[in-house]
């Protein structure tokens, strides 16, 4: 099905994409994608250079005529999401992106499809690559691990690049003009517990899956449910009328994505089986009203499960479960000067309690940083009352907005112009590298923009064809205007 893809127009474009899907390259592990972008550059004897962490940076030369232009940088980020169905067999470690086209859209079976921020970097190697596209001097910027903490950003040092300009390419909706940004912070609780050998007689697993996830900034506003918070909520109502012992409980994957899926094992009287069965159903239903726009397909089964040896203490158990019903999720606070714009959250992004020990990860993001402090100390404030270690990771700064910035003039004015409407400028509630970056190159004016992706971070990923269309011609006419250096 890649090869329907390759026939897409622009089709430069869209086959450096399937090349890029066809290698592996999860955050953390990105080793293969460096040498990929790196034998890129070599190919087309441009300047390449791979820093102490792998970002890559490959410069070209003004085209004829344009070499009195700004110097342009263009940045995306190397790695992707990797999220499958439960049913999907898939391995990300091995395996090729497998694409489909669906009518306008291209989709990935059953796993997310890289288009974050794939699309963004085969645009820079289309570029990298042509020899008939008007352009000025390019510096292209490959970071790693954008997803995962933004390694590649943070450790960029000053003094690589000379641009002026920087357009990221890093925008999921084609009407967005970006020109600001959330920062973020990973606040993790961690520790161990006791077990005992369960008392009870009959054991099941309780599964919460079919939800839809998506990007815990960009979709943290739409209501969508979260596995975690739902799986505790409902054995907190559990424990109101029938005396469990937990097994073990796992939700979420990953940091930045909202939870889809939840599984746990529990020991009940064997008196109390039909009364369990009973609250399954009913809160299938509940979240299946609850959640019928935003989740249809959400299910909440009880299965058979395997006898397990031992299970949560008494006492740690019911503080567990009250402190993840404290936990918040969500909108913390909206924006009070760009209407619509969720200034502050967090995702409860992931659960495991096994083993004896637990982990409870979460990703706060603000626009404010001290706000973002503040909403970070509310969660600490909760996960201490169970006696856990609180660790905080990925601090990264928000991107604050220059509206006034030349560059956000020039687009704004020619988006209006090739489209006959005004593009949305504004700011988005999710970690760009466009702050990071700019800690060291604070001279540089900063956009980002790109095509419509929906549904990124999760199997439900699709890009819009004939919004890469649109995206591809507002990016190449943009470079036409680039002014001359001042």
């Amino acid at each position: 099905m890649n090869q329907q893809v390759r026939t897409l127009q622009p089709t430069a474009l869209w086959n450096y994409f399937c090349d890029l899907n066809a290698v592996p390259r999860p955050s953390k592990k990105e080793e293969r994608v460096i040498a990929f972008a790196k034998a890129f550059g070599e190919s087309l004897n441009l300047p390449t250079y791979v820093d102490e962490v792998g970002n890559v940076i490959i410069k070209k030369p003004a085209t004829a005529g344009m070499e009195d232009r700004e110097t342009i940088v263009l940045q995306s980020h190397l790695d992707m999401v990797h999220q499958k169905n439960a049913d999907t067999d898939f391995d990300f470690l091995t395996q090729g992106i497998d694409m489909m086209v669906d009518g306008d859209w291209v989709k990935a079976k059953g796993t997310t499809l890289g288009a974050d921020n794939g699309i963004g970097v085969a645009s820079i190697m289309t570029l990298l690559a042509s020899t008939d596209i008007p352009h000025p001097a390019l510096e292209a910027l490959f970071t790693i691990d954008e997803e995962t903490g933004m390694t590649g950003a943070l450790a960029l040092k000053g003094g690589l690049l000379n641009g002026n300009i920087m357009l990221n390419l890093d925008t999921e909706e084609d009407n967005e003009l970006t020109i600001g940004c959330a920062g973020g912070i990973d606040v993790t609780a961690s520790g161990s517990y006791e077990r005992n050998a369960p008392k009870n007689t009959s054991s099941f697993a309780i599964v919460l899956k079919g939800l839809t996830g998506g990007h815990s900034g960009i979709d943290i506003h739409k209501g969508r449910g979260n596995a975690n918070k739902l799986m505790n909520r409902f054995l907190s109502t559990v424990s109101q009328t029938i005396p469990f012992e937990l097994a073990w409980v796992e939700g979420g994957s990953l940091r930045n994505a909202i939870p889809r899926e939840s599984k746990c094992v529990l020991v009940v009287p064997e008196t109390s089986v039909e009364g369990l069965k009973n609250l399954v159903a009913t809160y299938n239903a509940i979240y299946k009203m609850e959640y019928q726009t935003t989740d249809p397909n959400m299910q909440l089964l009880m299965e058979n499960a395997e006898m397990p040896s031992q299970v949560l203490n008494t006492d740690f158990q019911y503080t567990l479960l009250r402190c993840l019903y404290a936990c918040h999720h969500g909108i913390y606070r909206m924006s009070p000067d760009i209407a619509g714009l969720v200034q502050t959250s967090n995702n409860l992004s992931k659960v495991e309690v096994k083993d004896g020990k637990y982990s409870i990860q979460c990703l706060t993001r603000s626009s404010v940083d001290s706000e973002k402090t503040d909403l970070a100390n509310a969660l600490t404030a909760v996960f201490e009352m169970m006696g856990a270690s609180i660790s905080y990771g990925g601090n990264y700064p928000g991107w604050m907005p220059n509206p006034h910035a030349p560059i956000v003039t020039i687009m704004s004015n020619l988006y209006k112009e090739l489209f006959g409407e005004e593009a949305k400028v504004s700011a988005c509630h999710a970690g760009l590298e466009c702050g990071i970056l700019g800690t060291n190159y604070p001279h540089i004016q900063m956009i980002s923009f790109g095509p419509n992706i929906y549904g990124a971070h999760s199997p439900d990923e699709k890009v819009q064809i004939s919004s890469v269309q649109k995206y591809w011609s507002l990016l190449l006419e943009t470079l036409k205007r680039i002014p001359v250096k001042s």
